[in-house]
């Protein structure tokens, strides 16, 4: 694995045992405002949220969505699962804490520390559960009002995008509830209403066309 400056200035890693990376090549943290923050975690009207996120990763998107809800005043629970532990010499190498002045530095650095399978409450106002698991295997308890659809692309890692997991996903939101992703493949679209999302395609994020929002219906 190797660290790449992508074209915002923040990084991604390229996974060569996927040959992708875990973050656009155009903007890492754009990409993760464009398709999670705005189109999914601030579309949502609650002010108090239970969020899935498919795909921890470089805690990229836990961290841009702490800093969201700092700002915002939310509260929210966050559950993050993977089956993968990015080693401490990539994550401690990253550019995400010195993106922003608005980011507490020493955020990004506990997000990684914390241990998996376990709450924490990383502020007052926002709890983070890493899930060490496969999600094939996983039954989930808890029920989201928020999903960011963050695996490695279909034609990469095929595995994680069909009905089996669109439906797991689907039987653990509420109703309201929505799920963000960066891809717009046309069977992907089709697969999820045929599990009962009500699905609309978006602009995609810089060097992509479109993207996809799923909404659960109420």
């Amino acid at each position: 694995m190797r660290i790449i400056t992508t074209y915002d200035g923040s990084h991604t890693v390229y996974h060569p045992g996927t040959d992708d990376h875990f973050h656009s090549i155009y903007g890492a943290v754009s990409e993760s405002m464009h398709v999670y923050i705005n189109a999914g975690f601030k579309f949502h009207p609650s002010r108090n949220v239970s969020l899935l996120e498919v795909g921890f990763g470089t805690g990229l998107n836990v961290l841009l969505t702490l800093k969201q809800a700092w700002s915002d005043n939310r509260r929210v629970r966050y559950d993050s699962i993977d089956k993968f532990v990015l080693p401490d010499e990539i994550t401690d190498s990253l550019n995400y804490s010195g993106l922003s002045e608005n980011i507490n530095k020493g955020w990004f650095g506990l997000i990684h520390s914390l241990s998996w399978n376990t709450d924490h409450d990383i502020t007052n106002f926002f709890s983070l559960r890493k899930i060490l698991a496969d999600i094939h295997e996983t039954d989930f308890s808890r029920k989201y009002d928020i999903v960011y659809f963050d695996a490695f692309g279909p034609d990469k890692q095929p595995d994680m995008w069909n009905e089996e997991i669109y439906r797991k996903i689907f039987s653990a939101m509420n109703p309201g509830g929505i799920l963000t992703t960066y891809s717009s493949k046309g069977e992907v679209r089709r697969e999820l209403q045929r599990c009962g999302f009500i699905v609309e395609k978006l602009p995609g994020a810089h060097g992509k066309r479109e993207m996809i929002r799923c909404l659960v219906p109420v």
